[in-house]
């Protein structure tokens, strides 16, 4: 039967071959596709960018039909269109295939568009780009893209991107677009592409939008009404030209225009993604004439409308950020009543956030009367964020951005912005106001000037106007505390730090909800041969590095005591005790990995490791000779002997953990006993979300009661796993939120902030850390019988410790209870008591770094040596920092130290620097760093992390970030290595 089911679907891709190449955009849907290997992507994607998207599609066909085929492949293929945002090409592999008439009037629109790209192309692009986003003809990835494109290459060429991207559409596009048209008053431009003058008096179809009725731009309901609206706007002028035969045959001839040089289309349109992150604002984009509290609500709102600084505490899902949004608007209208201009600024700690509240909050409640707009660290805005403060009336921003624009007016580095600039400041996520955080580093300015302020007020001097301050967090938390007077404490000191007279809490009355609690417990394996082998190859390690562990292997403890073994041995270049310590610390992540996900993923863990550490050791060119050591050389070996017996192992159901069995039979109960199932599963790490995802895909139990899952990690790259960039982490959250994919596996990344009302249901697998993660977590399950589900794993006590976040939960709403009855004479002088203490502290911190700063200012007293061989490699003189950030060395002694390697993982462009490859000792392959293309210049970019570092003679035994090295070293001269660039570049053209 399932021969039968694989023959159709393999019938069912070559007949829709054609349209697939013109609607499947590769490079995003092999992002989702993990059962193609890295290697077969690379060249897929080499195709792409040799021979254009057409051919890269037929390539990545014969890669996905392949025999022979995995279970659910082809369930797996559709979820990749879907998650990738190729929406119309999952239609026709699901056979949600147009109408006739539906698909000519497409035909004639796209055609239509070809004909007229000269005269289109010189539209506002930047005014119809905000339409068309709100409009959902484009992703916000398609926004940045086209927004890029007009900044660099000038409107012309952002227009030809955009008409190159809205005509991939599903079919409803062209009457939306000939709306935006009219609105954003391209009246020429709109009656040429078939909005005659008298369309409206004639009753026609298309949607006008307004100002009070924007267009939603769904693909139901564009598609419902485009072909009435094509009829009526003057579609039919094209009928003469076309015949039905053209619409069956030239499928690929829709998607193909001219060069932008001659003011046509491009040839070889790529399609572009469809609902890759699509915004929930458009869901939302009707106007909201009112913002309507429940009582609860308006209860906790009441001391912030009289303009004093609060902090408003309700459970995840209670509708915080819709209390913060009504603030705002009576905080922006008193002003503007009282004839004075309003700034505020809604401070989030995670990118992902700032979409999230622009359009599903702030905008739709904001836009008729306000002036709202949202930067981030990957938006091209935030370099004019001084003028985006000046230019608007709500900005939603990440904390670092404001942070940095405060710290240069405080330098006088430029003009900044100033806390006086700001009349209300929101901060989401407030618990994070603690030391350390970019959040407490913003308050600490607003105390300092505040305690100014007292003394300007005495000298009868006008004090500095400052912002109010309103904060929102679902749980302060307790700070670890096992005492109620330490717990208070810790709130308390948050409260000082946001300078809040209040913390309110509201009485949720019948909207208290609690998700069901079930824990799982899990029985250990009987046999684990699989694990066997590993703990006998690291015994076997032991011996030779004459190590003697004293815990568990694979347990936290060991990997803590493996960690410390390594750092004492590079610090004394015992190369080969740090070597095997290196190794132990993989093979203890790989038993890890057995008790968490599949063998089969641990094994491919492993595997993968030892290609990259063998690859490492060979040289890419005859002049580099890297040495191999009697210690690598006997790990290599060791872990050739046993790896076929792991292989055979890992493909052994039997041997499989607990935990995945019980974690399989929890979803399969969630989704089977609800109408419509979704969830998110929190698991620890980005490889078990990676391999969870993949797990859930490749299994056709789950694609049978309809199943969709897809994950989002973090984007930072800390751990060896590539890291999701923001648009990918956007994209599969708007895909979530829309129920196209009904399971999400995630990292805490995801724990914080998500508002997914429909959520049913939620499970911490394996994963438990502090009270206020617990609290996020399971507030993450928002619909009716929603449920909270933890799964234990081996050897993560995740039972134990829920336990004590259960009791640390009471003592923390105890706490906040004791603070809120507190008489307000007592609160606010324990708030002053520890505002005080707080400015102290930070004067004394400042003052130490100063010193610190002073008594390091020679770079001299700083060596690097190599981490892999003990090599000297440079001194502090030698290294320059890139834009305070990059440490670099491009000194010519220190070019013949390394060999440059690619890095395929690491494909990111950044402002004016990219990082394209890889630094790596020329005599061990020990990497050292990234190779940075800055401003036209190679630059090599250390990673401290790789380098023992002795200071004034002194070895130095963990230092794994710059910040940990408190030295100054000399700014990069740009314009002197340039020149220098130059001039070799002009005796090489001499010769």
């Amino acid at each position: 039967m399932a021969s039968d089911s694989d023959e159709l679907n393999m019938r069912l891709i070559e007949d829709f071959t054609p349209r697939l190449r013109v609607l499947v955009k590769v490079d995003q849907v092999l992002i989702y596709l993990h059962s193609i290997e890295a290697d077969q992507k690379e060249r897929i994607l080499k195709k792409a960018e040799n021979d254009g998207n057409q051919a890269a599609v037929d390539l990545l066909l014969t890669a996905v039909t392949k025999k022979p085929h995995a279970p659910g492949w082809f369930r797996a293929f559709v979820d990749a269109l879907e998650q990738s945002g190729c929406q119309y090409a999952a239609d026709y592999m699901q056979l949600n295939i147009p109408e006739p008439e539906v698909e000519k009037e497409n035909y004639y629109s796209v055609k239509l568009i070809q004909l007229l790209a000269p005269s289109l192309m010189d539209m506002k692009t930047e005014v119809v780009r905000v339409q068309c986003l709100s409009a959902e003809l484009l992703t916000v990835q398609d926004a940045e893209i086209i927004e890029t494109t007009t900044a660099n290459q000038g409107r012309r060429n952002g227009a030809g991107e955009l008409l190159r991207r809205i005509v991939k559409c599903r079919p409803g596009w062209f009457s939306t677009f000939l709306s935006i048209l009219r609105e954003t008053d391209h009246k020429d431009l709109y009656e040429m592409t078939g909005g005659l003058p008298d369309c409206d008096e004639k009753g026609s179809d298309v949607k006008q939008p307004s100002q009070e009725n924007e267009p939603t731009g769904s693909g139901e309901a564009a598609t419902n009404e485009s072909p009435a609206a094509a009829e009526s706007c003057g579609s039919s002028q094209l009928r003469g030209n076309s015949t039905t035969e053209d619409t069956q045959d030239d499928t690929t001839g829709l998607y193909k225009g001219v060069s932008t040089e001659s003011g046509k289309l491009p040839d070889n349109l790529e399609p572009a993604q469809p609902d890759v992150a699509e915004s929930v604002a458009t869901a939302r984009s009707q106007e909201k004439a009112e913002i309507v509290l429940r009582d609860y609500q308006t209860d906790v709102a009441r001391p912030a409308l009289e303009g004093k600084n609060i902090i408003i505490c309700l459970p995840t899902g209670r509708g915080k950020t819709r209390v913060a949004v009504y603030i705002t608007k009576k905080h922006l209208d008193n002003r503007r009543a009282e004839k004075q201009s309003g700034k505020v600024v809604v401070l989030v700690n995670k990118i992902p956030l700032v979409e999230q509240h622009y359009v599903a909050e702030f905008l739709p409640f904001l836009k008729s009367g306000y002036k709202v707009e949202r930067v981030s660290g990957d938006s091209q805005l935030k370099i004019s964020f001084t003028e985006i403060v000046k230019n608007n009336d709500v900005i939603i921003c990440t904390a670092q951005i404001l942070e940095n624009y405060l710290e240069r007016s405080n330098s006088g580095e430029d003009e900044g912005v100033n806390l006086s600039d700001l009349t209300l400041i929101v901060i989401d996520e407030c618990h994070h106001t603690q030391k350390g955080g970019v959040y407490n580093h913003i308050m600490m300015r607003y105390l300092k000037q505040k305690h100014k302020n007292r003394r300007l007020k005495k000298e009868q001097k006008q004090p500095v106007p400052l912002p109010q301050i309103l904060g929102l967090t679902a749980s302060p938390g307790v700070g670890g505390a096992t005492k109620m007077e330490k717990a208070e404490e810790h709130i308390l000191r948050i409260c000082a730090n946001l300078d809040a007279s209040k913390i309110m809490t509201g009485n949720l009355g019948k909207f208290t909800q609690e998700p069901r609690k079930t824990v799982v417990t899990i029985e250990d394996r009987k046999e684990d041969p699989f694990g066997d082998v590993i703990k006998t190859i690291m015994n076997a390690i032991h011996t030779h590095a004459d190590l003697s562990p004293t815990c568990d292997l694979g347990s936290q403890n060991y990997e803590q005591w493996v960690v410390q073994k390594e750092r004492k041995a590079a610090t004394e270049e015992d190369q080969k005790v740090r070597v095997c310590a290196e190794h132990l610390r993989q093979y203890s992540e790989g038993l890890n990995l057995s008790n968490t996900i599949r063998m089969c993923d641990s094994f491919n863990f492993l595997s993968k490791y030892y290609e990259e550490e063998i690859k490492k050791k060979t040289t890419p060119d005859e002049e580099a000779e890297i040495q191999i050591t009697e210690t690598e050389r006997f790990l290599f070996n060791l872990f050739k002997e046993n790896k076929e017996k792991l292989q055979k192992l890992a493909a052994l159901p039997e041997y499989e953990n607990d935990s995945l069995t019980k974690l399989r039979r929890t979803i399969l109960q969630e989704f089977s006993s609800r109408e419509e199932g979704r969830g998110i599963i929190f698991t620890k790490t980005r490889r078990s979300a990676i391999a969870l995802s993949q797990w859930i895909q490749e299994n056709p139990k789950f694609a049978d009661i309809g199943v969709k899952a897809s994950y989002v990690i973090g984007g930072g790259d800390q751990s060896n796993v590539k890291p999701m960039t923001s648009a990918e982490q956007r994209d599969v959250l708007a895909k979530f939120g829309k129920g196209q994919v009904n399971l999400l596996i995630a990292t805490t990344v995801a724990e914080e902030g998500l508002d997914i009302p429909a959520c049913n249901f939620v499970i911490r697998y394996g994963l438990v850390t502090n009270e206020i993660s617990m609290m996020q977590a399971r507030g993450r399950g928002r619909a009716e019988d929603s449920s909270y589900t933890l799964v234990e794993v081996k050897n993560s006590g995740v039972a134990e410790k829920e336990c004590v976040n259960e009791y640390r939960e009471d003592m923390m709403n105890k706490a906040i209870k004791k603070i809120r009855a507190l008489n307000q004479a007592d609160y606010d002088k324990r708030i002053l008591e520890f505002q005080i203490q707080a400015v102290l502290e930070e004067k004394v911190r400042m003052v130490k770094n100063k010193q610190k700063t002073m008594k390091n200012e020679n770079p001299s007293e700083v060596t690097f040596s190599c981490r892999g061989c003990s090599k000297h490699v440079c001194t502090g003189e030698d290294i320059e920092i890139i834009e305070n950030m990059h440490r670099v060395n491009v000194k010519a002694e220190f070019a013949e130290l390394y060999i440059l390697r690619e890095n395929t993982t690491l494909q990111e462009r950044l402002l004016d620097y990219e990082t394209n490859g890889y630094i790596a000792c020329k005599d061990c392959g020990q990497r050292w760093g990234s190779m940075m293309l800055y401003r036209g210049i190679d630059c090599p970019c250390l990673h401290v992390k790789n380098f023992v570092v002795t200071f004034s003679g002194k070895k130095i035994s963990k230092c794994t970030k710059w910040s940990e090295l408190s030295v100054r070293f000399s700014a990069f001269d740009y314009a002197e290595h340039a020149s220098q660039v130059a001039d070799s570049s002009d005796e090489e053209e001499t010769y």
